[in-house]
């Protein structure tokens, strides 16, 4: 019994890690810069398809693909806020007309970029082998992969969590977050840190991409998976708390641990049936204000 409950608690602190990370990503991009973005997911499969790449056909570590892939990603959100959502925002009468021209242009670039990967990687499902050995904690065996995707996904929270809270650029984020028009008053670009905001959130998912790619198998239609599950994850943790996010992944990946051990088939269901629940009972969130 014990081996089972601890099977669960690890493996759902696995899944809670990774949906943290994505959730972050998302929150900034919404949460801040009020862009919903639906494409958020196919960044990830964009970082698990370059993982996939570098390691088959070059032998190059998922984990070294992790400062591949973030920053390479983040170079690319970057510059698609400053040409295109930038541009949307100056031209919108007002802040919900540019949620809306947003959500429009960000379903665009769910297309674009998922038929780009169809062309590059085909339909097929992808996967490779990793560091499958086993590691044994307490009586419960664990792939090591699945372990190190734990350690990763925490340390890259702690470290982000950081950079907001104890960086000039951080607080710039959070003032953003709490009042834009307030913020620009005091001196903060506020064009560019929406853009870094756009950027970290494609960083986030460079880092989530590499560490799902090392556990699960992976295909080109895969991204609006992990963007519901963003969507949900920052619905549950508050919209626009970043620490919020990070306790929702965790709770979510717990709760789809459970549901996973009873019925793998009912995980989907769960996380749809809490949303559903949240936005009756709590739409604020945990941490929401």
């Amino acid at each position: 019994m014990f081996v089972t409950f601890l099977d669960v608690v690890i493996g759902g602190l696995i899944m809670g890690g990774i949906y943290a990370l994505i959730a972050v990503g998302l929150s900034l991009q919404y949460g801040v810069g009020r862009v919903l973005n639906v494409s958020h997911g196919e960044f990830i499969m964009l970082g698990a398809f370059i993982t996939y790449t570098l390691y088959t056909f070059l032998n190059i570590s998922p984990l070294i693909t992790l400062v591949i892939c973030g920053p390479f990603l983040f170079v690319i959100a970057y510059f698609i806020h400053r040409t295109l959502f930038q541009r949307l925002r100056d031209i919108s009468e007002s802040l919900d007309i540019f949620e809306g021209n947003s959500l429009l242009a960000s379903f665009g670039l769910l297309f674009i970029i998922q038929n780009i990967a169809l062309l590059i990687w085909k339909a097929n499902i992808r996967g490779y082998s990793y560091l499958t050995n086993t590691f044994s904690i307490l009586g419960a065996i664990f792939p090591v992969n699945r372990l190190l995707a734990l350690v990763f996904a925490i340390a890259i929270s702690l470290a982000f969590y950081i950079f907001l809270m104890r960086t000039r650029t951080g607080k710039a984020i959070r003032a953003a977050a709490e009042d834009a028009s307030v913020a620009s008053l005091v001196g903060v670009n506020i064009h560019r840190v929406l853009a870094l905001c756009f950027g970290l959130g494609a960083l986030m998912a460079g880092f989530a991409g590499p560490l799902i790619s090392m556990i699960y198998e992976i295909h080109p239609t895969m991204g609006m998976e992990y963007t519901i599950i963003a969507i949900i994850v920052i619905v549950l943790g508050g919209l626009g708390s970043i620490t919020g996010s990070l306790i929702g992944g965790f709770v979510l990946g717990i709760i789809g641990s459970v549901v996973t051990y009873l019925d793998p088939g009912l995980s989907l269901v769960a996380y749809y049936v809490i949303f559903t629940v949240l936005l009756l009972v709590r739409p604020k969130g945990i941490l929401g204000k």
